[in-house]
């Protein structure tokens, strides 16, 4: 949340400065798509990713309400759609790790909005691998969330 309402703040205080055109999409070559300027074009990385956000909320609150393995009764029905951790603690890891990650996309956002944000029009990259930093954030994100998957299943295998 308190990405999100950085975000927010931050482009309320440059939106005034913004020129009549914003960057709507930075490909390998630079700048490849302009819009007009408007609340919808100017806040569209901070609405995607308040959406991102609540789903990925949800997903923890449905996470957090799920019943490890190691609770539930022995033969009792549970469907092969769910992944379950074994643990209430993997539970709560993996809960953690979803926000971080929510956490991390959010990051990517903001490092987004470096280009769509600038004052000054922006024709180019800022290069230097800047679309690859770009993503980092978020591959953080997965490879914690990768991380606590896998910590939760070697844990189980372990305990036998």
């Amino acid at each position: 949340m308190l990405v999100l309402l950085g975000l927010v703040v931050w482009g309320a205080v440059v939106y005034p400065d913004l020129p009549d055109e914003v960057p709507q999409h930075l490909g390998t070559d630079g700048v490849d798509s302009y819009a007009a300027k408007s609340v919808g074009s100017v806040f569209l990385p901070v609405f995607v990713y308040a959406g991102v956000l609540a789903l990925m909320t949800g997903v923890t609150v449905f996470s957090l309400r799920m019943r490890p393995e190691s609770e539930l009764e022995p033969g009792a029905r549970t469907s092969p759609f769910v992944n379950r951790p074994r643990t209430r603690a993997g539970v709560r890891l993996l809960a953690r790790a979803q926000l971080f990650l929510a956490c991390c996309i959010g990051l990517t956002m903001g490092l987004t909005c470096l280009v769509m944000w600038s004052t000054e029009k922006v024709d180019k990259s800022p290069g230097g691998g800047f679309e690859l930093l770009t993503l980092a954030p978020t591959a953080v994100g997965v490879l914690a969330l990768l991380g606590a998957v896998l910590r939760d299943r070697t844990a189980d295998r372990s305990a036998r």
